[in-house]
């Protein structure tokens, strides 16, 4: 049987801008982002898949996630993915 993954995502949006978020299907998730059925991406289209990270448990990706939204995980993700 196979393990259910999660991701962990970063788009750079046209205006500069980062969104963050989660998702168990990347790429079905991607295709929403990219036909304006995200309202936060949807004016900032066209987006690009900065990085993503893949975790089999569900509760450390729903951390990194809130992490990745602190000031401290910013500064992280600028020092490490941008």
């Amino acid at each position: 049987m196979e393990q259910q993954q999660f991701y962990v995502y970063t788009l750079k949006c046209r205006d500069g801008k980062y969104y963050i978020g989660r998702t168990k299907n990347l790429e079905d998730r991607l295709s929403r982002h990219r036909a304006k059925q995200v309202s936060y991406t949807a004016p900032r289209l066209p987006v690009e898949l900065v990085t993503y990270r893949v975790f089999f448990d569900e509760y450390k990706a729903v951390l990194f996630e809130q992490y990745l939204k602190t000031g401290s995980g910013r500064a992280f993700a600028k020092r490490h993915f941008y």
